[in-house]
């Protein structure tokens, strides 16, 4: 296997602490400049918040083994988390997506080959290469989510319980969860650059 060239990608709004592991190919992007939600079919879309950068904390390890890994706005990767893109295809990590502390652990790390939007990722929940992640699901803490075959999460989906049950929710509440998610991440953009250095792509 030919040696890994590490190439960051970090955006200006993104805070990527110092004390962060990083190997291969990976953006951390900020993503677009506004959410458009439209509550009303019939209106037009409003501006509900601009883009705060993803965050992500100290002791978090991003590794681009194989292919790129591309992550997108608002992102809060927290500690102990491990992703792991071993396949050549790039992995794409939507906007707005919370992973947990230790997320994926034993062997703590995430082969995921996309997430979309507006996922959470429990603590120490793992998630295993065969699965792609829609937008708006919830996978449960220390939930183990390894199929022998290839799955598609729909959006909306939980997964929850030590077999890893599945059920579906109605998005009741997703507004709410999205203003506190931001005001979390508006909290870590302040907070996190207070406490630690923070880490530059190439060429900034």
């Amino acid at each position: 296997m030919p040696p890994i060239r590490d190439k960051f990608t970090i955006h200006s709004r993104a805070v990527v602490c110092q004390d962060v592991e990083l190997k291969g190919d990976i953006t951390i992007g900020a993503g677009l400049a506004f959410q458009l939600l439209s509550l009303v079919p019939t209106c037009p879309p409003t501006r509900l918040w601009g883009s705060l950068g993803t965050v992500v904390h100290p002791k978090a390890t991003i590794f681009a083994i194989a292919g790129a890994v591309v992550i997108g706005s608002n992102c809060i990767i927290e500690e102990n988390v491990i992703i792991v893109n071993r396949r050549k295809e790039v992995m794409r990590i939507g906007d707005d997506n919370l992973f947990e502390i230790g997320s994926n652990p034993q062997p703590k790390e995430s082969n995921v080959p996309s997430i979309g939007n507006f996922n959470t990722l429990s603590t120490k929940c793992r998630v295993h290469h065969t699965v792609q992640i829609s937008s708006h699901c919830v996978v449960g803490a220390g939930c183990l989510l390894v199929p022998t075959e290839d799955e598609v999460l729909e959006d909306y989906t939980v997964v929850y319980g030590p077999e890893a049950e599945r059920r579906v929710w109605t998005g009741r509440g997703k507004l709410q969860e999205a203003d506190l998610r931001r005001k979390h991440t508006e909290y870590l953009k302040e907070m996190l650059p207070k406490f630690n250095r923070l880490r530059r792509g190439d060429g900034q």
